[in-house]
């Protein structure tokens, strides 16, 4: 594996980390406010964050 791809995983799987955090502390933050708006931002970065994360698991195919 090529050093591009190494830094590739580490920043895919560190923007998977962080938008797994993200989308628990809107929901987080919708439990306590009731906001519609914390529910929509939280589902969105949740299905960001699970598409990164199959982009992750799939990279080889992606690349080639």
């Amino acid at each position: 594996m090529t050093l591009i791809l190494i830094a590739h995983r580490i920043l895919i799987g560190a923007a998977v980390g962080f938008g797994a955090f993200y989308a628990v502390w809107e929901a987080r933050a919708y439990r306590e406010t009731a906001d519609s708006t914390h529910l929509l931002i939280a589902v969105v970065s949740g299905l960001v964050t699970l598409l990164l994360a199959y982009y992750l698991k799939n990279l080889k195919r992606f690349v080639g």
